[in-house]
């Protein structure tokens, strides 16, 4: 991990951490590494969620782009696998989001995807890097060779949805759904996307006023989304995050059911297809042990990365595999997309959910959950900080203690967010009593360093 780029891009808070100075400057960066890759002018595709400072910071990084001699083509608010999607089907040079994803509104970040609509090379990161934190001004194009805007586009985002839209391969007719936008992209292509079926549907929390994306809504916070869906005897319900790369998933009985569980399930039906490759299904090591367990009784083999899509998707491509994710809902269906899709991953759900005619309650219910407790302590300092936490000896000698505790029936991962001024502390365990007590001593100590 770089000094700016983390696991999923740069983030930070808007206008302290990320500003127009530091966006115009990774503009003109990433312009520059481009067009030295391209041996030319490259081209842009850029899209944002509905922060209020979306504008702002997709106006300083197309003015970047442009004076580094980059063409963009502005797609507006688009959901993140919108992007990588129509970065590589126009055949542009690159693709960048603006979009800090599942956090709050304050916060708001940049992504980067290569031609491909895949994430940009460590190797490539590190040179943007380079020049936005070189002392040295970065050069600027003059006279003709100032890039343009490119504002008479085709409806790309139509083409998303129309590709989208194919993957529904079975009949959705007579499901009730409801589906939660969270105030975020999908506000844009989910009424378009699911309404092309012949669903019974509710779609709330799309209405963004610049503020409430992710909001007491979305894949963070399903609390209403379950009372609705049982108050109303909906099939499912649907919960998106800010950028639609990620879904969460409630059953009929309010229950929610999360990546791992999504993952089993479509993993599952592929491979009585014989459509999952080598049937193998990629996790991370925040993955349920239950989810282990249930692969592992299913003929299904799990291959566990660190935490980030990034490192999934690498270990998806490095292996030959289709189907790999997060316990958080961003899941990648390689055959279709470069990236996690939200809406792709709600549309294959429904696949297995239309063809087995069982409740979705039951469809995931052969999926054990182990008791697990995840707890996020807030950390000050940045980067540096969270380093000096993580080497500290006492952190190690507890965390040892504690694995040693629960006696190879259970398990405990202490890790940095790669997005976010935390450090995550995790326990699995037999029983949810000393999950909690596990987790908690933990965290009260990572507080005191």
């Amino acid at each position: 991990m770089g000094k700016l780029f983390g696991t999923d891009g740069i983030r930070g808070v808007a206008n302290v951490d990320l500003d127009i100075d530091l966006a115009m400057k990774i503009g003109q960066a990433v312009g520059i590494v481009m067009g030295e890759e391209k041996g030319s002018a490259p081209v842009f595709v850029i899209g944002k969620d509905t922060r209020l400072s979306s504008d702002m910071l997709e106006s300083a990084l197309v003015a970047g782009l442009c004076a580094s001699g980059a063409d963009v083509a502005v797609l507006g608010v688009v959901p993140t696998p919108a992007v990588a999607y129509i970065t590589a089907r126009s055949k542009a040079d690159a693709g960048i989001v603006i979009s800090a994803s599942h956090n709050p509104f304050q916060d708001n970040g940049i992504k980067i995807f290569n031609g491909l609509g895949f994430k940009l090379s460590d190797e490539l990161e590190g040179r943007v890097e380079d020049l936005i934190l070189s002392d040295s001004p970065l050069p600027l194009q003059t006279c003709e060779k100032i890039g343009k805007v490119l504002r008479k586009n085709q409806d790309w985002v139509e083409q998303y949805i129309d590709h989208l839209t194919s993957a529904a391969v079975c009949d959705l007719s007579g499901l009730k759904v409801f589906i939660d936008c969270s105030n975020g992209a999908a506000a844009r292509t989910a009424s378009r996307l699911f309404t092309r079926f012949k669903l019974d549907l509710e779609i709330i929390k799309d209405h963004p006023n610049g503020t409430n994306i992710n909001d007491n809504c979305g894949s963070t916070d399903t609390s209403f989304l379950s009372r609705a869906v049982v108050s109303g005897g909906y099939d499912i319900g649907i919960a998106f995050d800010g950028d639609a790369d990620r879904c969460i998933i409630v059953d009929e009985k309010g229950n929610t059911v999360d990546g791992d569980k999504i993952m089993g399930v479509c993993g599952l039906a592929l491979k009585r297809e014989g459509k999952l490759a080598k049937d193998t299904i990629v996790a991370t090591v925040m993955s349920n042990l239950g989810f282990h367990d249930f692969a592992a009784q299913n003929g299904i083999s799990l291959v566990c990365t660190a935490v980030g899509d990034r490192n999934v998707l690498e270990k998806m491509l490095e292996g030959g595999y289709v189907l790999g994710g997060e316990q958080s809902g961003h899941i990648i269906f390689l055959d279709y997309a470069t990236t996690g899709d939200g809406q792709l991953a709600a549309l294959q759900f429904l696949n297995v959910l239309a063809v087995s005619g069982k409740p979705v309650s039951e469809l995931v219910g052969a999926i054990p959950n182990y008791p697990q407790v995840l707890i996020n302590v807030p950390i000050e300092g940045g980067n540096a900080a969270k380093e000096a936490v993580m080497a500290s000896d006492a952190l190690q000698a507890a965390i040892s203690e504690a694995e040693t505790a629960l006696g190879g029936k259970g398990r405990v991962l202490v890790r940095p967010s790669g997005t976010e001024p935390k450090i995550r502390v995790m326990v699995e365990a037999e029983t949810q009593g000393i999950a909690d007590e596990t987790a908690g001593r933990l965290a009260e100590l990572v507080k005191t360093l």
